[in-house]
Order: C-alpha cells, then sequence, then structure tokens
C-alpha cells in the first residue's frame, strides 16, 4: 500500500511549491507481518522553524522515529489482523527485525514478555482512518477504536491490538516531551 505523502515548500523566488509528490522514501510493508504497513511521513528534531530545510528528513533510512523532547513524527501505520500473528507461519524471530527496521526508535520499547505492549516518552497524537482497532493499557484496560476516533496518547504503557478479521489504518503524531 502507498500512501501519498505531498511536500510543500518555497522556491528561491519566495513562490509555494510542491517539493515531492509520492510516498514516503521509509514507506515499508513487513514481509513478515503480512498486512503490516509502516509509513512514517515526516520528522522535525526540534522545534520548526520556516522557510524550513529543503531536505527530506525520511530520506535518512535507519534514524530513529521517536522524537526527542520539542521534536515531533508523523507517521501512518496499517495493523493487520491479531490473527496473522496467531498464524502457524507467523515467526517472531523473522518479524522482529524487520519492525527494527520499519520502525527504528519505537520497536526497541516493545516488552519482549508482553508482544505490542511499549511506552515512549512523547505525546501521541492518533486517529482511527480506516477499520476498528483496540488500545489496551495496564491491567487488560481495552478501548474499543472505530474509524474517526481519536486518542491522546501521554506516554502510558499501551499495545495496538486488532480482533477484528480487517486491517486498521491509524494516522500518528508523535510529539517528544521532556520530563517534570
Amino acid at each position: 500500500m502507498n500512501f501519498r505523502r505531498v511536500v510543500t515548500g518555497k522556491s528561491a523566488a519566495g513562490k509555494s511549491v510542491v517539493m515531492s509528490d509520492g510516498a514516503s522514501p521509509r514507506e515499508m510493508a513487513l514481509k513478515h507481518t503480512p498486512g503490516f504497513v509502516s509509513a512514517p511521513m515526516w520528522m522535525i528534531p526540534g522545534a520548526p522553524s520556516l522557510p524550513a530545510d529543503a531536505k527530506d528528513p525520511m530520506s535518512v533510512p535507519d534514524s530513529s522515529l521517536l522524537p526527542g523532547p520539542g521534536g515531533s513524527s508523523f507517521m501512518v501505520v496499517t495493523f493487520p489482523p491479531d490473527s496473522v500473528m496467531m498464524s502457524a507461519d507467523f515467526d517472531p524471530a523473522k518479524a522482529g527485525p524487520e519492525h527494527l527496521v520499519a520502525a527504528p526508535g519505537i520497536a526497541e520499547t516493545f516488552e519482549m514478555d508482553n508482544p505490542g505492549m511499549h511506552t515512549t516518552s512523547t505525546v501521541d497524537y492518533a486517529c482511527v482512518v480506516d477499520g476498528e482497532i483496540v488500545l489496551e493499557l495496564d491491567d487488560q484496560v481495552t478501548v474499543q477504536l472505530k474509524k474517526g476516533d481519536t486518542v491522546v496518547q501521554q506516554g502510558a504503557r499501551h499495545a495496538w491490538r486488532n480482533p477484528s478479521g480487517k486491517p486498521a489504518t491509524l494516522a500518528f503524531v508523535l510529539l517528544g516531551a521532556g520530563a517534570k
């Protein structure tokens, strides 16, 4: 699946222009987790400034998608049904390294003894673009989400579960947060 990304900016003459139009260079459909698509769209390491740098931050393949304090990251993720991970064909030993490539910085926060659960030092805005998904929190508290629902995730331990039979697509904005 290709998510179209249109990036605008200004020309040397100060006119508004399209700087790029197409898939993010870091979009990745995972081979060992069929139906999982990670599409990191843009990152800013700190507070944004204008005029923006013309360099595409997604052109650096292995850089962390987890923003530091003051930074931000925007991505679109399609989660396959949980049945994909429960299939006899699913091999976590092959899927794990692939997730590390698709979501560096974030994948390292995943708990090995509780797959999918993780905690990041970010405030995340999430919107369900298509399908249905379940947000799991501590003590097996769950929240069912459907298309159009949003979540403001404030550094809480969580996981995304898809018990439905169809993929679910979410758009995320992650804001790097400092500690109080």
